[in-house]
């Protein structure tokens, strides 16, 4: 069993079989899809599951936040079910595509106290942009 579906059964969350393939088309390390994504895998397991109700668990996902919602610089949103890693992106600037990235150090604490402007800083996001090497060498 995956580990989103395990962590949503420990929930107590209601296991339909449209959530149930959401999830298990979620599951995995560096999946990033958008909801049109997760609808067309979905719909080749399942192929009566609407656009509508993937996109409704998605939004349950996030609500509960089980799924992580990435938005990357006016593209679709993507969904990442790896919320309780903690982890950064690496985002291509050219094709889109996202990777986990776990750098050294902690951003909650590289940042100065003189730059914290007197916050109790309790999170930090970091997102690194760059070319792929397919994008770097023109075959993305």
């Amino acid at each position: 069993m995956s580990d989103l579906l395990e962590r949503l059964r420990g929930r107590g969350w209601r296991l339909t079989s449209q959530r149930r393939v959401v999830a298990e088309v979620l599951d995995g390390e560096h999946v990033h899809l958008t909801a049109d994504e997760v609808h067309a895998r979905a719909a080749e397991r399942l192929p009566e599951i609407s656009r509508a109700t993937v996109y409704n668990t998605l939004g349950e996902l996030v609500t509960l936040g089980e799924v992580v919602e990435v938005a990357t610089d006016g593209r679709a949103k993507r969904y990442d079910p790896n919320a309780h890693h903690p982890h950064q992106h690496l985002i291509c600037t050219g094709c889109g595509a996202i990777r986990d990235v776990h750098p050294l150090g902690n951003p909650l604490t590289d940042l100065p106290a003189e730059q914290r402007f007197g916050f109790a800083v309790s999170q930090a996001e970091v997102t690194y942009r760059g070319l792929c090497p397919d994008c770097a060498h023109g075959t993305g």
